[in-house]
């Protein structure tokens, strides 16, 4: 797979507000908003080259779980997205692909890639909340295994997938979803389709990222702090023959928060001179850090959007480039 982002290059981006209401980032401002100002903030994201997008997923919320029902489907989302950004790429974070069967998710993610020329990223998680999978008939115990073989068949799936030749198939081979002779279109715009980033900071999500995924989406600080488990990958890569592949490492960074400061605001936020914000995320990428996820304070829609675009306008052009969409020019 051709890396999609480039030495000296870093990828930013922001798991919408609004899309998901997790108690542990949702702002005030959002309680009451909906897909109207979803979309002003992904225009706004778009007009600021902010890099990408992300969101999340959950499927049926058990009602004694502290939070939000209102988690938009992934994959509705990021076609509307899509339609909607054309500067912007496409990343689920993260997918729960074991809620599903992995050639579903192949069909679908394929579909988004061929339908966005080619700007979708494929994050993938094994999940958390085990009365969720009950309630989807999902072995919980069993979620970790399955989503390695899912990646794997995905991957199949994206990597046979071959306009030129309509008659091509494939087959799969494992325990849970073995399938014979058969084919998935359309075909994504990419040789061997999205990549695919696995999300999590436990010690198997870290080895299933470095072994099996094309990145690493790091969800909380992993035990041992950042530095160690970009060391654990990098053997981890070694030992599996990989270290001459692309692979994105990315983290979570502070919260920003430019211009006057809000009610409420971390003392940990990023916030001071556009330069000094600059400076600190720049730094990531001496720990070999080449994606990073950011997170606007905000105090309202307006606020938010206003966030985004002085991000384009004041940080952006201190930092190191975003690498190219496929459609630019120069990709």
């Amino acid at each position: 797979m051709v890396a999609m982002i480039g030495e000296g290059e870093q990828l930013r981006g922001v798991q919408l507000p609004i899309q998901s209401k997790s108690p542990t980032f949702v702002q005030p401002w959002e309680a009451d908003a909906g897909p109207a100002e979803l979309a002003r903030i992904a225009a706004a994201a778009d007009e600021s080259r902010l890099g990408y997008v992300a969101v999340c997923d959950h499927v049926a919320v058990p009602t004694d779980l502290n939070i939000s029902s209102t988690w938009y489907d992934t994959v509705a989302t990021l076609a509307w997205l899509g339609a909607r950004c054309p500067n912007l790429w496409l990343l689920s974070h993260v997918y729960v692909a074991a809620y599903r069967h992995p050639l579903a998710v192949a069909k679908s993610f394929a579909t988004l890639d061929a339908l966005t020329g080619g700007r979708v990223i494929l994050g993938v998680g094994a999940g958390h909340v085990q009365r969720e999978f009950e309630a989807l008939g999902v072995n919980f115990d069993d979620r970790g295994s399955a989503l390695e073989e899912a990646i794997v068949a995905v991957r199949t799936a994206f990597e046979a997938a071959n306009p030129g030749d309509v008659d091509a198939g494939f087959s799969l081979v494992g325990k849970r979803y073995p399938a014979t002779s058969v084919r998935v279109g359309p075909a994504p715009t990419r040789p061997g389709g999205p990549p695919i980033w696995v999300g999590g900071s436990s010690p198997a999500a870290v080895r299933r990222a470095a072994q099996l995924g094309d990145g690493w989406l790091p969800q909380g600080p992993p035990k041992g702090g950042m530095r160690a488990a970009i060391q654990r990958i990098g053997e981890l890569r070694e030992a599996a023959g990989r270290v001459d592949e692309p692979f994105a490492v990315g983290v979570l960074c502070e919260p920003i928060r430019l211009g006057d400061p809000i009610e409420g605001q971390p003392d940990y936020t990023l916030s001071g001179p556009a330069e000094n914000v600059a400076d600190r995320l720049a730094r990531y990428a001496s720990r070999g850090i080449n994606q990073l996820q950011l997170s606007f304070l905000a105090t309202s829609v307006d606020d938010y959007c206003d966030q985004l675009l002085r991000f384009g306008q004041e940080v952006a052009p201190h930092l190191p480039p975003s690498p190219a969409l496929p459609s630019d020019p120069a990709a």
